[in-house]
């Protein structure tokens, strides 16, 4: 059930940072509170996992896959701009995570 709430945290964080975007700095009212709504719940998920899994393990999963996704949807939603550097550099953070992954098995 872990895993679940890990996944859940990173989807609700990475919905939260989306609409930072999307609030255009607080001026929009939806996706202002949407930041909110989605963080509060991405943290509750968080410390549940928390209570079962390593802090430096959960940390470094949550916040490296968020970034892993919120870079995606910023260059395949927002039209941020992509370079090989970029790309080589989200591929080093998902190889960590993986890495990450597999030193809770042992």
């Amino acid at each position: 059930m872990h895993y679940l709430y890990l996944a859940l945290a990173i989807i609700l964080e990475v919905s939260g940072t989306t609409c930072m975007k999307m609030s255009q700095g607080f001026t929009r009212l939806m996706p202002s509170v949407w930041i909110f709504v989605f963080y509060g719940f991405s943290f509750t998920f968080l410390t549940l996992v928390l209570k079962k899994l390593e802090v430096s393990i959960v940390y470094a999963i949550w916040s490296g896959l968020g970034t892993a996704l919120i870079a995606a949807i910023g260059i395949g939603y927002f039209g941020e701009s992509v370079n090989a550097l970029k790309l080589v550099s989200l591929g080093l953070v998902i190889a960590g995570v993986v890495g990450l992954n597999l030193s809770m098995r042992h």
